[in-house]
């Protein structure tokens, strides 16, 4: 393993972080000590409260998973900050900036306190600055900053077999050395396949303290701490809000200082969490490095924001809500990279076994599923969140997520072509290994996914890097998952429920999709064999589709076939939508939706009745009321942002773009962001409130689902950017279309929309009665097909091009008639369409 270096660390700095003003912020003021937080970068990350406390959250290792973290290590459970022997805090104000937090804190009569948190650019670390104002006289008082330690691996779980964190897990010890606290964890783990471990963390400042101790302790406001039991069955019922749990051994200290605050000025004393995986002299050694300028490194990480933030600048004056949504959306996608080196690439079969290590993968940088307890590499998650990433110009962190999917796959299922389905960051493969069942509709998104990429950054490098794969993912799909030879791929789909038949509809229409994509990979790559097999299978599968899935009783797609006999089974769950999600490539020509556009609006209007959803979006699995299906399953009113993303892009597909179709969809899930979210403003979370579920601010920090989850901007950046405003590169030949579609009246707009590595693509588009317009400004090398679309059947009686009367082509779509012309060379152009 290669020397893998962390940090804890603190600057003290006589210049306040002032950069935070130059970010747009959002910002809450109630029941802040229920609201969860999250700061990121891509090598460490830190959740708590929004009141700066840190409860046990989780449920992987029950409790565990909040704190600061660089993965694969956690590092602490909670660092605290007092003035003159009294605990500052609870918060009276929490605030969300682009790559960073604030708090407002309350001090004392004569001082005002703030607290910012940011992970500095690439560093495996945490900085925190106590800005400290004196709104009068001089102020001198003792500041105390304690930590509590935990240090711990990501994996193993709290009911994970054969063992458990409870013996997995080493007790802390805590010293102190070159002005920080420092913290080891040193041995072998008593259980079978453990190797021994050096790992170590430190808390300190530039300056030397004016004292400190070290014990069991120190948890600031958090002492005499309520432990959480382990997780499983048979353990006592959980007190409603813990500090620790049964799996924690850390340790704890407490650095004095004393400081003085000149009459009417400041003084910001800098703080940072970080750790070593090679022990205690690597983590002061990185302690010096990183003390070099905090304030600077705030600077830059709200610089990289602002630059990412850059691209797809939207006006929807019918819609700003979601326009401001999107805008934090670029944000979350931000938080979600993360990257883990030397994973040791082990199945085990849905934590039930620990095997040697099958090889190791040098590096993965990825699109963390969420936060706090899905910080890790999922195939499925970042196959739907690739979208919303072109969607916002974020191309690199999507193809290296696609990269390290391939890289872990191979590792640990050879050439078979298998993707794995969930990778910790020390390279644990809880599912996904050949022996495993496996997840059927993640080895057939995958070529999508890189399709897609493929098309919008023009990357033949990375076409050919990824070929072979994609190929072998549709090959293990077909010939592997097929026992009964009737065409429709059997296992796992996204839902994994009891009593579906073997052939899920999910896993059905991505194969399908997947199919045509690799066909079109394969015709760019001269794969004429390939090529023709891919296209062969496809069309035999969608020939046969509607026949086998639709029931038009209900009406509706059947969730799944049970076999023998490829009996339609319902059962309501959201993967009913995916046959109107999907947009189909043939012929390198863009045909949304793979439902016959009949059957396809009648399901979608069964979709938005309330047995299916309410006002905060589409419920996993809907509940009887209103159709005639008939199943022993009851419905699942929790509502997850991906569920609602599919219902959003599917009613966009085949033109429904109004506000009791794609409009509602959209918002609900921009609604979970601001203005009033249950917790960090401008996250999106995993599941929004709903009847089965709850809010997630009245839940166990312990039970709670993610307060940040990656993949549901899909159903927001994708429906405006790929839809409304109807961009569809295909940079991989040179080529751009823009047919854009706005809901109603409305013009939609956009600046900066990334094409390739450095081109860039605006769009405005609007109807008026009976006239569209579209203009483009294209600043990229590509031949470029300008439009609009119609209703469906309408007439066309003049077509001007920047003027000019021209000749254009129509073509009946499921989202409604396209009217395009291909254009002569030119960075701006707008098309007039008036219909008859």
């Amino acid at each position: 393993m290669s020397r893998v270096v962390l940090a804890i660390v603190a600057a003290l700095a006589l210049v306040a972080p002032s950069v935070a003003a130059a970010a747009d912020e959002l910002s809450v003021t109630t029941r802040l000590g229920d609201r969860r937080f999250v700061v990121a970068g891509p090598r460490a990350y830190e959740t708590g409260t929004q009141a700066g406390r840190y409860p046990a959250m989780g449920f992987h290792t029950r409790g565990e998973m909040g704190g600061v973290w660089s993965p694969p290590l956690k590092l602490l459970d909670g660092i605290w900050f007092g003035i003159d022997g009294a605990w500052i805090g609870p918060a009276t104000r929490f605030t969300s900036g682009w790559g960073h937090a604030r708090t407002t804190l309350p001090g004392r009569p004569g001082l005002a306190v703030e607290r910012t948190d940011v992970v500095p650019g690439d560093a495996r670390g945490l900085l925190v600055g106590l800005r400290l104002r004196s709104t009068g006289p001089a102020q001198s008082l003792v500041l105390t900053m304690q930590a509590h330690s935990e240090l711990m691996s990501a994996y193993p779980w709290g009911g994970t077999k054969p063992f458990t964190q409870a013996r997995f897990n080493l007790p802390d010890a805590a010293t102190f050395a070159g002005n920080a606290l420092v913290f080891t964890e040193q041995g072998t783990p008593p259980v079978p396949g453990a190797t021994a471990h050096d790992w170590a963390a430190a808390v300190g400042a530039a300056i030397a303290p004016d004292g400190q101790q070290t014990g069991p302790g120190f948890r600031g406001p958090q002492a005499r701490p309520v432990i959480c039991p382990p997780s499983g069955p048979g353990t006592p019922t959980q007190p409603r809000r813990c500090d620790d749990t049964a799996y924690g051994k850390g340790a704890g200290g407490e650095l004095l200082y004393r400081i003085t605050v000149p009459a009417g000025g400041e003084r910001t004393i800098w703080f940072g969490v970080a750790g070593s995986e090679s022990g205690a002299a690597d983590a002061q050694a990185a302690l010096r490095a990183i003390l070099a300028d905090p304030d600077g490194a705030l600077r830059a990480k709200v610089a990289e924001r602002e630059a990412l933030a850059a691209h797809t600048k939207l006006s929807l004056p019918g819609d700003p809500r979601l326009a401001e949504a999107i805008e934090w959306s670029k944000q979350n996608l931000a938080d979600a990279v993360q990257e883990t080196r030397d994973l040791r690439v082990r199945a085990t079969n849905a934590g039930t076994r620990y095997p040697a290590p099958a090889a190791t993968v040098a590096r993965a940088r990825f699109l963390a599923a969420g936060f706090p307890d899905y910080p890790w590499l999922f195939a499925t998650d970042g196959e739907y969140t690739a979208f919303a990433s072109v969607a916002l110009g974020q191309f690199e962190p999507a193809v290296d997520h696609m990269r390290a999917l391939r890289d872990v796959s191979r590792a640990l299922n050879g050439s078979s072509g298998k993707v794995v389905h969930e990778v910790v960051g020390d390279g644990t493969v809880y599912f996904g290994a050949l022996a495993d069942p496996g997840n059927t509709d993640e080895t057939a998104k995958l070529p999508s996914a890189v399709a897609l990429l493929w098309r919008w950054t023009g990357d033949d490098a990375f076409l050919r890097e990824m070929y072979a794969f994609a190929r072998a993912n549709m090959r293990y799909v077909v010939g592997r998952l097929d026992e009964d030879g009737d065409g429709w791929p059997e296992g796992l789909g996204n839902v994994e429920r009891e009593g579906m038949g073997e052939e899920k509809l999910d896993n059905t229409v991505y194969t399908i999709r997947g199919l045509w994509d690799l066909a079109d990979m394969a015709a760019a790559r001269r794969d004429r064999a390939t090529e023709r097999w891919a296209q062969r299978r496809a069309r035999r599968m969608q020939r046969r589709f509607e026949a086998a899935w639709w029931m038009p009783a209900i009406p509706a797609y059947a969730d799944s076939l049970d076999d023998p006999g490829d009996h339609r089974v319902q059962q309501r769950h959201w993967i009913g939508v995916t046959p109107m999600e999907i947009e189909l490539t043939r012929d390198a020509r863009a045909r949304p939706g793979l439902a016959s556009r009949r059957h396809a609006l009648a399901a979608l209007r069964l979709r938005e009745g309330r047995c299916y959803g309410d006002d905060f979006g589409l419920f996993h699995t809907g509940v009887p009321g209103c159709d005639p299906a008939r199943s022993k399953l009851p419905g699942e009113r929790q509502t997850f942002t991906l569920n609602t993303a599919i219902m959003a892009v599917g009613e966009g597909n085949y033109g429904r773009l109004g506000p009791t179709a794609q409009q509602r969809f959209t918002r609900a899930n921009a609604r979970l962001q601001l203005p009033d979210p249950d917790e960090q403003p401008g996250a999106m979370p995993e599941i929004a409130p709903s009847p089965d579920y709850g809010r997630s601010i009245d839940k166990r920090f312990t039970e709670r689902a993610m307060v940040l989850q990656a993949w549901g901007a899909y159903g927001t950046a994708w429906p405006v950017v790929h839809q409304q405003l109807g961009v569809r590169p295909d940079l991989g030949r040179g080529r751009l279309e823009v047919v854009p579609q706005p809901p109603g009246t409305n013009q939609v707009a956009a600046r900066d929309i990334r094409l390739g590595a450095d081109g860039s693509v605006d769009v405005a588009a609007k109807r008026a009665g009976r006239t569209y317009r579209t203009t483009v400004t294209v600043r990229a090398p590509v031949r470029l097909r300008i439009g609009h679309v119609l209703p469906a059947g309408a007439r066309v009686r003049a077509v001007r091009l920047d003027g000019r009367r021209v000749n254009a082509d129509e073509r009946e779509t499921n989202r409604g008639l396209e009217v395009t012309v291909a254009t002569s060379p030119g960075a701006r152009h707008t098309l007039v369409v008036t219909a008859g």
